[in-house]
């Protein structure tokens, strides 16, 4: 292919060491395991040859070039490499010249790569674009510095970035034993004996820049020969004395028209984030000290003023505002009173940044496009006789307290959140309305069932079992706050894979996602309308992108685990080849949420976890302990000593028979069960909310009704008696029905650590 061509190596003494060991394939590259771990998104697009534009950013030394020339070994397109330094205009002509052949002669792509894209100026990089566009050329960027601030914002928009963090030192020690032991490309011909003290060393100041490190090597080695190529049998020593001979601290990168330049205003603007007015007055200081413009320092106060304080003090932009005004009107050097004035204000008042749901809303526009406008919400004043349209709209005005229930997004976004009210200052005045009005009008969309059941079939006859009582006040409520726990909890980072399980998996599930854009999501879903609805807004989202999402209702576990601890090969399934899919990946975040429904035993659940998680993965659990819920008996008071006695003892039966496995689970049972599985327990805590609801007397005659065995009323027939089952149907159907009430519902929410060498 053409990068093999293009980037074939020359083993002669006379080629640096560093670039005979780049790495030329996947499997050989070292570090960024963030991005090209197993079940990562770049590591699947290059698998999967579904490269887009990408720039990579980061230190010197990490893996840019290297990065850039396995997608050309691995790659069916051509691929063409350019330097900033050296190329040009021309240059950029030539080779989009030679991709339009590739396209129109042989229906091949062609990547252009493009060594310190920054080093272009604004018209070399505009050059570049409309080819960018119509897909001409795929383009992988590689810099230093900032793309964002030096490469053009169009670039950028088409493209994705992806950072390289410095390698580890555990990366860069496996780097130098493959130098000294590969025959061929490294010193694998000779011994070279490297003291550990001198590895270390070298590995120090290399300081995560794997060039600097194999430029060293090669120095030690081979000015300690007496000749190259040495003979055969040749031993090197090397010590901390030759290591520190052959290797120079590194210069530290100081740019003050570039980085340092956002590095002082990146402190400031995190300084006034994190409501630090003493680092903000020092970090204002030195930049109007080095002579920093003071417009733009209001400019990114402003910014500010909606991003991180916005509702929480909605006057924070009035004050920047006025203060920016005022500088206009006085200028220096009187004017940095108005500069600290707006720095303090910031600095000092309450924090929240839930203006960036419009972000989140944008990514809705651009990957869930074709949501039409709802029938009811249609402009009725032009159709509303040959269409309909409007029909159905109801008029707020005309409900009490100006508000009534009814969808507003479009059909395929019912449920979406893009709005999250913080709890800070004025924010925190209108949080309770927002939240109250917003579960209204997720119960339109997707309504949540939470399940409290008070029957029990064998026959798994669930829509008989299950008791749904509820009003429209508190449940998307309880659910909200449980997201947020859980989500809190399980601390997920934008690299990492994420396991989600349980019958309110699809609950975190778009949380996940925003919150891990670079890692992979799975997802197994018990309740089957929402994994019907969670794989039709999933359906939307780039293939890349798009979690993997199981319908659990039709894999059970209980196969899974018994199978060996091998996923089912005969499951049957309509998405992709999830099995495949999983081969390879172990999860850094696993996030059970009523897990319950998977239908596994607790033990045998913790431990299949454990083997498919990382060596520290963390496990977060929200399980819903009915037996420790509301009780009827805490409902009504009964004056009958008998009846009071019958129906708290059939209650106590019902939820504490251990063969009713959906009803006697206890936090007890679920902590000991991970005894021996490899996890251990960080975090426990019972957390009680409330939910009201509104009893109907169709729900008391199903919970009292003696015809279905394991009903409350026939538990009741067993241990009391037909005629205290009677008694009690008839005083709770005079006392409760209609009637709504707080009903408590109790959570399990703990937190767990792999520990490796336990499992």
């Amino acid at each position: 292919m053409a990068g093999e061509s293009l980037f074939a190596r020359d083993s002669h003494a006379t080629e640096p060491l560093a670039a005979r060991m780049r790495p030329r394939f996947l499997d050989e590259f070292v570090g960024q395991e963030h991005i090209l771990g197993h079940g990562k998104l770049l590591r699947r697009a290059i698998q999967a040859d579904m490269i887009s534009s990408l720039i990579f950013y980061g230190p010197p030394g990490t893996g840019k070039t290297t990065l850039a020339r396995v997608i050309a070994n691995t790659t069916k397109s051509d691929f063409i490499s350019l330097n900033a330094v050296l190329a040009g205009v021309k240059d950029v002509r030539t080779s989009i010249d030679q991709a339009k052949n590739n396209l129109e002669l042989y229906d091949r792509r062609t990547i252009l790569f493009v060594d310190e894209v920054h080093r272009w100026n604004k018209a070399q990089q505009d050059a570049l674009l409309p080819w960018v566009e119509n897909g001409t050329v795929i383009l992988i960027g590689a810099t230093t510095h900032n793309p964002f601030f030096e490469v053009n914002s169009a670039l950028i928009s088409r493209s994705r970035i992806f950072q390289l963090k410095q390698l580890t030192r555990d990366n860069l020690r496996e780097i130098a034993g493959r130098a000294l032991r590969d025959p061929l490309r490294g010193y694998g011909q000779m011994e070279v004996r490297i003291h550990d003290d001198a590895l270390d060393h070298l590995i120090s100041v290399a300081d995560g820049d794997a060039r600097g490190l194999l430029g060293a090597l090669q120095l030690a080695v081979e000015t300690t020969l007496e000749s190259y190529p040495p003979p055969p049998g040749t031993v090197v020593t090397i010590d901390r004395e030759v290591a520190e001979d052959s290797i120079q601290r590194k210069a530290v990168l100081y740019d003050k028209e570039g980085d340092y330049h956002f590095d002082v205003i990146s402190a400031f603007i995190k300084s006034l984030r994190g409501s630090d007015p003493d680092a903000a007055l020092y970090w204002l200081a030195k930049m109007v000290h080095s002579g920093e413009d003071p417009r733009y320092i209001f400019r990114r106060m402003l910014i500010s003023a909606s991003e991180d304080v916005g509702l929480a003090d909605p006057g924070a932009l009035s004050v920047v505002e006025s203060a920016a005004a005022a500088f206009e009107r006085v200028g220096m050097p009187e004017g940095r009173y108005h500069l600290a004035h707006a720095a303090l204000y910031l600095a000092t008042c309450p924090k929240s940044n839930s203006t960036l749901g419009f972000f989140d809303a944008v990514k809705a526009v651009e990957f869930e496009q074709g949501g039409e406008v709802p029938n009811h919400l249609r402009d009725a004043s032009r159709d509303k006789e040959g269409f309909g349209h409007g029909a159905g709209y109801l008029y707020p005005h005309a409900y009490t307290d100006h508000w009534v229930a009814q969808a507003y997004l479009p059909e395929g976004l019912q449920g979406r959140l893009f709005y999250q009210p913080s709890d800070q200052g004025y924010e925190a005045q209108v949080r309770d309305r927002v939240l109250r009005l917003r579960e209204l009008q997720m119960e339109v969309g997707l309504p949540d069932e939470s399940q409290e059941v008070l029957s029990y079939s064998r026959s798994g006859d669930r829509n008989l079992d299950q008791w749904l009582a509820r009003t429209e006040n508190d449940r998307a409520h309880v659910l909200a706050a449980l997201r947020d726990q859980v989500m809190q909890s399980a601390r997920i980072a934008r690299h990492h894979c994420v396991l989600l399980g349980g019958h309110f998996a699809s609950l975190v599930l778009w949380e996940a996602m925003r919150a891990a854009p670079e890692g992979h999501i799975v997802a197994l879903i018990t309740d089957p309308r929402r994994y019907e609805a969670a794989r039709h807004h999933a359906d939307q989202a780039h293939p890349l992108m798009r979690p993997m999402i199981l319908d659990a209702s039709n894999i059970p576990l209980r196969e899974v685990i018994e199978a060996t601890r091998v996923w089912p090969q005969d499951a049957e399934r309509n998405d992709q080849d999830w099995r495949a899919g999983l081969e390879n990946v172990r999860f850094e975040r696993i996030v059970l949420v009523d897990p319950v429904h998977l239908n596994v035993p607790w033990t045998d659940l913790f431990a299949f976890l454990a083997q498919v998680g990382t060596e520290e993965a963390e496990l977060t659990l929200a399980q819903r302990i009915p037996r420790d819920g509301q009780r009827l008996s805490e409902l009504v008071t009964i004056p009958d000593q008998t009846l009071r006695d019958g129906l708290a003892g059939g209650e106590e039966m019902l939820f504490g028979d251990p063969d009713k496995s959906m009803l006697s689970w206890s936090e007890e049972t679920i902590i000991s069960a991970a005894s021996g599985t490899g996890w251990t327990w960080q975090s426990t805590e019972t957390v009680d909310v409330t939910d009201h609801r509104t009893i109907t007397a169709n729900q008391l005659n199903h919970w009292f009704s003696s015809d279905r065995e394991n009903s409350l009323g026939s538990v009741i027939v067993r241990s009391a008696g037909e005629e205290v089952r009677a008694q009690l149907a008839e005083l709770l159907a005079h006392d409760l029905a209609g009637r709504t009430v707080g009903w408590r519902l109790r959570f399990l929410v703990a937190t767990a650590r792999l520990d490796a060498n336990e499992s």
